[in-house]
């Protein structure tokens, strides 16, 4: 090998078309700024003793102090500003918006109202807060204010308790009766609240609060267990233990009528959303339609084999759903007076029963802590098979017709939260936009539930339209 230099490569390019050194200075460019490496940032001494102060305040005295978190929210306001938006600008007045099932389209959820033909999304099976007293005890009754800014509850200690409808946290509580409150409504205009409680005493409140009267409205002090204001908040109906139905002025306080057909206690009075019909439901297994101008009974159910323990009217007034004892929902069709549905899914006695305001949805809860949705927009029942017609020559040729017809159809659930509650569920209230459902209980707690997210993996419908687990703290659902 020789030692020789190599030899440069011969530039094969033309002259005019390599690249040459430029001397003009506003081409050449030289970096005046950050012309250091990245440096990792210094150390502040004054941060460091802050986070130390921070963990030794944590155990000052020797315990534990608990970090504040924020709480959990489920705010309807975003999704309502934007629905009205796209009333606005969709292209033609039939446009429905279509929602993604994926996470990313949870911000594009809108209010129940906005699917008109979707009830699946007002299906509020996801849990999201537990509200307690102090003072445990079981909660008897529950309902929206009309704002829906709050939730008032009635315990058996006779106190009003209010709670935040959209942080679900404390606000205040009044001593209102001096036993278990067992029903209140607000009247139509949300201008009054009346209650009722184990000894008869009915009470009128304003929405501060703020007691106006109060007097005792049964008999033999006995419990009223049902008030109901008429549409035009003039009179309102009391259900009593002592087997009557009272109709009472609301500016005077003093009854006008007395109904009487029942044989037992009555546990339970609706009026109806818009027209001068009354229905009740008592302890000796009998739904009863009450004309209130006349005080006569118009029509006599005989369908369930128990005690019917609640009632409650769709918001179009065309159906009526009744919970009993013997562990079915029943829906009834005014309108021909005949059975609609039979929802077969509790396994004892049923407690409660309340209406979506948007969708024809049911939601109902059991003695055994559970709340099952019903959809009645679906066609999916399971039917008994029909009976043959008898042969002519047969000796049950002379059958009546009606063994023939088709038997009333009952109705699958939709969803089923088996162990919602750890106890009978004695009330339900949907939000009035239908984006909540608060159910109060035996077991002490108010609970609230919200709608499923799209694309949730945790949700019910995931585990086909059932959840077994609990959501107080033995597993269940977390909220996102």
């Amino acid at each position: 090998m020789s030692n020789t230099a190599p030899r440069p490569i011969p530039v094969l390019l033309p002259t005019q078309v390599q690249p040459q050194k430029f001397s003009t200075p506003h081409i050449e460019w030289t970096p005046k700024k950050y012309q250091t490496a990245p440096q990792p940032p210094p150390t502040d001494d004054t941060r460091a003793q802050d986070q130390e102060l921070a963990y030794a305040r944590q155990f000052l005295d020797g315990k534990l102090i608990k970090k504040t978190r924020p709480r959990r929210t489920v705010d309807f306001n975003g999704g309502v500003g934007r629905w009205n938006m796209l009333r606005k600008l969709r292209p033609n007045p039939f446009y429905t918006h279509q929602m993604r099932p994926c996470p990313p389209a949870i911000i594009n959820l809108l209010p129940p109202k906005a699917y008109p033909d979707n009830a699946s999304t007002s299906l509020c099976t996801k849990f999201v807060h537990t509200s307690t007293n102090k003072i445990r005890c079981p909660v008897n009754v529950v309902t929206w204010t009309p704002e829906g800014r709050r939730v008032l509850t009635g315990s058996t200690s006779g106190e009003f308790t209010l709670w935040n409808g959209l942080t679900f946290n404390f606000e205040t509580i009044l001593q209102a009766h001096d036993t278990a409150i067992c029903t209140l409504a607000f009247t139509h205009s949300g201008a009054y609240l009346a209650s009722a409680d184990k000894t008869g005493i009915i009470k009128y409140f304003e929405p501060n609060m703020n007691n106006l009267t109060a007097w005792q409205g049964s008999s033999s002090r006995e419990a009223i267990r049902g008030i109901s204001f008429s549409p035009d908040d003039r009179r309102f109906a009391t259900a009593s233990d002592d087997s009557s139905v009272r109709i009472w002025s609301f500016q005077e306080s003093r009854v006008e009528s007395v109904l009487t057909g029942h044989g037992w206690d009555v546990k339970c009075v609706q009026w109806h959303p818009t027209k001068g019909l009354l229905v009740s439901g008592s302890k000796d297994n009998q739904i009863k339609f009450w004309d209130p101008r006349t005080g006569t009974v118009l029509s006599t159910l005989h369908q369930h084999k128990n005690t019917i323990q609640a009632l409650a009217w769709s918001p179009n007034g065309n159906l009526v759903a009744s919970a009993s004892r013997d562990q079915t929902v029943r829906v009834f069709d005014i309108r021909a007076m005949k059975e609609y549905r039979v929802l077969k899914g509790h396994k004892k006695e049923v407690c409660s029963v309340a209406w979506h305001p948007i969708h024809p949805l049911l939601v109902s809860g059991g003695s055994e802590g559970s709340i099952i949705h019903w959809d009645l927009s679906s066609e999916e029942s399971s039917q008994a098979p029909l009976i043959p017609p008898p042969a002519t020559n047969s000796k049950l040729a002379n059958l009546p017709a009606l063994l023939t017809l088709p038997p009333t159809p009952t109705t699958l659930p939709r969803a089923t939260l088996a162990e919602a509650h750890d106890s009978n569920v004695w009330s339900l209230a949907f939000h009035p936009l239908g984006h909540l459902l608060v159910s109060a209980s035996n077991d002490h707690t108010t609970r609230f539930w919200s709608r499923e997210r799209p694309g949730d993996s945790e949700a019910v419908f995931s585990a086909g339209g059932r959840e077994t687990t609990c959501c107080c703290g033995r597993g269940g659902w977390r909220l996102g």
